[in-house]
């Protein structure tokens, strides 16, 4: 865990601000993950540390939210298109 922090630390990952007036931070929390070999043995230990995004209320904490997704389906005739004007 120490090494998850201070790799956070050295990759500049936050900046800490003031909270403005009558807001409250959103919390964190970690999460702790094994790895395995192929054999079962264990490779390492891994550590994440994740904001509580839940815990925002629509309206007050943020007002509107964006992902991106792309159906199979669009990406297919795209690459379609680009392979016939390329001539392949």
């Amino acid at each position: 865990m120490e090494d998850e922090i201070t790799a956070l630390e050295k990759n500049n990952t936050w900046t800490l601000t003031h909270l403005p007036d009558g807001k409250k931070a959103i919390g964190s929390k970690w999460v702790y993950k094994i790895k395995y070999q192929s054999d079962g043995t264990i490779e390492c230990y891994k550590a994440r540390l994740i904001a509580k995004g839940y815990t925002q209320t629509e309206g007050i904490d943020y007002h509107a939210t964006f992902s991106p997704v792309a159906k199979l389906v669009i990406v297919r005739a795209l690459l379609s298109l680009a392979a016939v004007r390329v001539g392949f």
